[in-house]
């Protein structure tokens, strides 16, 4: 029974999101931003990408810009 309830609870919240996910792909793996001068950077193992920056997305947001990867 509990199995069933937390599907039945991710199908809801997916169907929440299914608007705003339409025009999106996800990216899994470690990547990050680049870093600016304070060596601050926006790290995450889960991207949602747009359509649009999803052509570019590899060239900004990759591995490599990790800092003690």
């Amino acid at each position: 029974m509990k199995t069933l309830s937390i599907l039945s609870l991710l199908l809801l919240l997916t169907n929440c999101a299914g608007s705003n996910m339409a025009g999106s792909t996800i990216k899994f793996g470690a990547r990050c931003t680049a870093s600016d001068e304070k060596q601050l950077q926006e790290k995450s193992y889960v991207w949602f990408v747009s359509k649009e920056a999803v052509k570019d997305f590899d060239k900004r947001i990759n591995k490599a810009n990790c800092l003690n990867s």
